[in-house]
């Protein structure tokens, strides 16, 4: 009973521990001093009227929701072959391909910048939405991978081989089997590579100009000259849209469910 006691104790300290710094990011936002203050001195919402009347936040919002999106859904179109591959075949060089896609998990996020921005240089491609994909895509792809690979077991396999049995063709053993055992990985690998494009810095800030920003880059060069509660309302903005995505997968597939669906 004591035990018990203490381990929730514990959990709840961590939890306040994660949660804590949110808060005051979200009440800092919410001052009306000039400068970032928690307790908030006054309430306003003066700072989110002053971030939307910046066409400059609102287009590195609008860049930045793109750029997820395209980057979330290409990495699981091209994630899913790539990981059906890798999980049913054996085939020469297996190994360093797994190897090849998983490479970006390691390798720092500025090398691949600095790379990305050379080669696009040659390319006529440098500082472009089409760069910034590509590189995107190359960093989040792995998450989906991640995600999706311990799924394609080879009891899923003996399913695939029964529909087939049964005279469903390929394309229909993907689609009513293949695809709702592995749904829960595309999901949560997907919303994991959102995330990442959506925070990324480091790749970023070589391939944008200033017609070209995202929101992460537009902080981070914000805040080397100016830190005023606009940085707050951005983070603040930030937060709720990733607890409102979180609580809607809960709704729609139920965050348990995809916990398990991961477990090989």
């Amino acid at each position: 009973m004591i035990a018990r006691f203490l381990i929730r104790i514990v959990a709840l300290a961590a939890l306040a521990y994660l949660v804590l710094p949110l808060v005051v990011i979200v009440g800092a936002s919410l001052t009306e001093t000039s400068y970032l203050a928690f307790p908030p001195q006054g309430l306003t919402l003066k700072w989110f009227g002053v971030l939307f009347d910046d066409p400059s936040y609102v287009s590195a919002f609008v860049t930045s929701t793109l750029l997820a999106l395209a980057a979330t859904v290409v990495a699981i179109v091209l994630a899913i072959p790539a990981s059906l591959a890798l999980a049913r075949y054996v085939f020469a060089g297996r190994e360093a391909i797994s190897s090849l896609l998983m490479s970006p998990l390691v390798l720092p996020y500025v090398v691949l910048g600095a790379a990305l921005l050379q080669f696009g240089s040659a390319i006529g491609l440098a500082r472009s939405f089409e760069a910034l994909l590509v590189g995107h895509v190359v960093i989040v792809m792995p998450f989906v991978l991640r995600s999706v690979l311990p799924l394609l077991t080879p009891e899923q396999r003996a399913l695939e081989e029964a529909s087939m049995d049964l005279g469903a063709t390929p394309v229909a053993t993907f689609f009513l089997v293949v695809l709702p055992q592995i749904r829960g990985g595309i999901v949560s690998g997907g919303l994991l590579a959102f995330i990442s494009s959506w925070i990324n810095v480091e790749l970023s800030i070589f391939n944008t100009s200033s017609a070209l920003n995202t929101i992460p880059v537009k902080m981070f060069n914000y805040v080397q000259y100016t830190i005023d509660p606009t940085i707050a309302a951005v983070s603040a903005i930030t937060i709720v849209a990733a607890a409102l995505v979180i609580i809607l997968l809960d709704l729609l597939i139920g965050l348990d469910m995809l916990s398990e669906s991961r477990r090989p």
